[in-house]
This record gives structure tokens, sequence and C-alpha cells, in this order.
């Protein structure tokens, strides 16, 4: 009985390290190709005929985009933050490119006192912009332990459906990503871009090292009582 409990945990603790060494690899590769994409020229937005794709799950996030489009600054939504300057919220304002496409982007971070637009009023473009940021997953159902609510107008995620379902936005014309603006200054200083978190917590590799080690403490502990109980048995037939 002891053997079996022993090989399970054995077994146990071993896929739990393999399974850290791939989450290592995946998260290197993150780090490299976020880095890549920050030293590299901003793309056109992926258009219409990316977004099955990319709704489906092929997102390359963190990737530098541009596009070009009129501000629905009546549309802005307001979602929960803290960041470097302290709590308030993501700015997220729907973009409309010349071909009616919808992109909903996050302007950057606005503090209590700025949320109301007539508090910063030079920042509401009313003319054609040029937005360049970072390609962002959306973020569905709310935050941590914190689920969103449409109706009571209280977000704590960039869920771009449901955000586009409560403006009345059509859905087959909203990109299923949100753009995160970079530092780019607004008229007026608000919002504030660029506020991107671009740290990823990365301790993979001394979990899988714990797990492999906890795999060698099962082995050299069955190991022992193995030979113990072979002792024992040895010396009753002597």
């Amino acid at each position: 009985m002891l053997a079996l409990l022993a090989l399970l945990l054995f077994a146990l603790f071993v896929t739990l390290g393999q399974w850290q060494v791939r989450r290592l690899a995946w998260k290197l590769e993150l780090i490299e190709r976020v880095e890549r994409h920050l030293q590299a020229e901003p793309v056109a937005a992926p258009g219409r005929d990316t977004w099955p794709a990319i709704a489906g799950g092929a997102v390359d996030e963190y990737l530098k985009v541009q596009v070009d489009g009129v501000f629905l600054n009546e549309h802005e939504t307001f979602v929960q933050a803290v960041t470097e300057r302290g709590p308030g919220f993501w700015v997220l304002t729907p973009l409309r490119s010349a071909d009616g496409a919808l992109y909903l982007v996050n302007r950057g971070f606005v503090d209590a006192a700025h949320r109301e637009p007539a508090t910063r009023a030079a920042g509401q473009e009313p003319g054609e912009v040029t937005v360049t940021g970072l390609l962002r997953r959306t973020e569905p159902r709310g935050g941590f332990l914190r689920r969103n609510d449409s109706a009571g107008g209280r977000w704590y995620s960039r869920d771009v459906a449901a955000i586009a379902a409560a403006d009345g936005l059509p859905a087959a014309d909203v990109a299923p990503y949100f753009i995160d603006a970079d530092a780019q200054p607004n008229a007026g200083g608000w919002p504030l871009g660029g506020l991107t978190v671009l740290r990823f917590h990365n301790s993979h590799l001394v979990y899988a090292i714990t797990w492999y080690t906890l795999a060698l403490m099962v082995a050299g502990a069955a190991g022992l009582v193995g030979r113990q109980e072979w002792t024992r048995r040895r010396a009753r037939r002597a």
C-alpha cells in the first residue's frame, strides 16, 4: 500500500514539475516576443478578415498597432483601475475607422477628479486621429472576485463584447480585442496613456525545482522504507 502511495506521489510531483517547465518555456517566449514588439514599428491594427481567428484565441498580444479613425466620445466606458498613479479608471472609447470598423481603445487612466468629460474637455478630440498602442486580449466576465455589472455601469475588466453590447454598438463591426494607447500625451493631459504593465511574474523555475525535489524526496523515502523492510524480512528468515 505504501509503495503504491509513493508511486502515485512521485508521478504527481514529476507531472507538476514538467508542467512548470512548459510554463517556463511559454513565459520566456512571451517575454521575448513582447520585447520584439516593443522595438518594432507599429503595424496596421488587424482588420475584419482576421477577427474570427482572434476571437478564437489566436491573439498576438502586445503587438504594436496603429489605426486611424474618429473617437465616439459619447460612448466612453470607465473601468476601475489601480495604477502607479493611484486608483481611478481606464477610459475606453470606441474609434470608428473609415471602413466602419470599431476599435475599443483604452485611451489611458483618469483619477476620480477627471472622470467626468467636462473636466478634460480638451482631450475629447472631435476629428480624425491616429492611435498607436498595444493590442490586448479581451478580459471577459470581470476582475478578481468582482463581476462586471453592465446594467449598473460598473466595470472591473475590459470585456470588449460586453462593453460594446452595453453601448449598443453593432457586434459585427467591433474588433474582438482592445488597444492600449501609448504615452503620446492627450490634449489637456488626460487621459494618461502608456501605463500598460509589462512586467511578467516568472517563478516557474522555482516551482519546477520544488516539485522535482519533492519527487526525489518521495523516491528517497520509499527507497529507505523499502530497504528497512527488506532488512527486517531477511532477519526473520535468518
